[in-house]
């Protein structure tokens, strides 16, 4: 049987939308060649010096690891060159990166987390790269992007996927016409089409959570995830739990298999509560994935892709997989009155 690269298939849905461009194409073959080099660190991780910590704080507060330093410094100079761009943001950085000086420019934005689940580095666990694509508004000023033409709507998103990183490396993306994943052929240096239209099933099996937070929810997130440990569910048996601590991991295995991923709220000492997960760069490109795969992904209460977000560094609740329990979580939350998420 003929194996279809990662770029044939680009391609040809190129041919099929009238909004693609060669532009865009060459926008994820920078990504694609910006993993490879990732992956091919992260497979010889143990035998050079990307391990541990640099000794340095992320914009998030957190100590940041050798090798997330090295992804972010790749996607960043790759795709700064790339012609395509106008403006990127990372988890890594505080700010907007602008594509500014003698560098081309083009409409494209990009928002990225070069390595998801970063704090399983160490210990060999799968991890990832999730990318999220924006084109720059029509009515645009002159220069550089301004925070607000980057903080678009959250279905505004014209791409999203994700890179992971465990016994094979693949490439899983949507641009709105369905979802496909691709595995890197470590023979031939390409992504072969491996999962053709993927779809989450319908009614899942499988529940993802930190339950160490449990004191640390509120009454109607404990009623939710105790659904999924009772009998009383639409399994009439207790769900499998399983929970790798890092979003693409879990998330790629309920995508396969059918489950729910749960980040919720948590209280903080002041007594209000907070999510955990960054919109721009982790949930918002997660939901436009699951959704283009038929599944769905909320706060709790309101879907993710309706937000706006209102910083660059907003980070919400997460309830995110196959729709059935996605909407039980959902119905929960409501008919307890959660007041963990916005809206409700």
């Amino acid at each position: 049987m003929r194996q279809v690269t990662v770029t044939e298939h680009l391609l040809l849905h190129q041919k099929k939308s009238p909004m693609a461009t060669g532009r865009f194409t060459s926008l994820l073959t920078e990504l694609i060649l910006s993993a490879k080099l990732i992956s091919r660190e992260v497979t010889k991780a143990g035998l050079v010096d990307v391990l541990g910590f640099t000794g340095e704080t992320n914009v998030q507060g957190e100590k940041v690891r050798k090798l997330d330093e090295f992804a972010n410094n790749v996607l960043i100079h790759r795709l700064r060159r790339s012609g395509v761009l106008c403006a990127m943001a990372s988890e890594e950085n505080g700010d907007l990166i602008q594509v500014s000086g003698d560098l081309p420019q083009g409409d494209y934005i990009l928002i990225f987390d070069p390595l998801d689940g970063s704090s399983n580095i160490d210990v060999n666990v799968s991890i990832g790269t999730i990318f999220s694509i924006y084109r720059r508004p029509l009515h645009k000023g002159p220069g550089s992007p301004s925070l607000a033409e980057v903080l678009q709507r959250c279905d505004k998103q014209v791409a999203a996927g994700y890179f992971i990183y465990g016994s094979s490396t693949m490439m899983v993306y949507t641009t709105g016409n369905g979802v496909h994943g691709f595995t890197l052929d470590p023979s031939v240096g390409e992504f072969l089409l491996s999962h053709p239209d993927m779809k989450i099933p319908e009614q899942g099996r499988i529940y993802s959570v930190n339950e160490s937070y449990w004191n640390y929810w509120d009454p109607a997130t404990k009623e939710a995830i105790a659904y999924f440990k009772s009998t009383e569910n639409a399994l009439g048996k207790p769900y499998s739990s399983r929970y790798i601590g890092s979003l693409v991991a879990d998330f790629h295995r309920n995508l396969l298999y059918g489950g729910i991923f749960m980040y919720p709220a948590k209280r903080r000492p002041d007594g209000t509560y907070a999510g955990k997960l960054r919109l721009t760069c982790e949930a918002a490109p997660m939901a436009f994935i699951v959704e283009q795969a038929g599944g769905l992904a909320t706060d709790g209460v309101n879907r993710i892709l309706d937000y706006t977000p209102t910083e660059l560094h907003q980070r919400v609740p997460f309830f995110v997989g196959s729709p059935n329990d996605v909407r039980t979580v959902r119905e929960i939350m409501l008919r307890s009155g959660s007041d963990t998420v916005p809206g409700n």
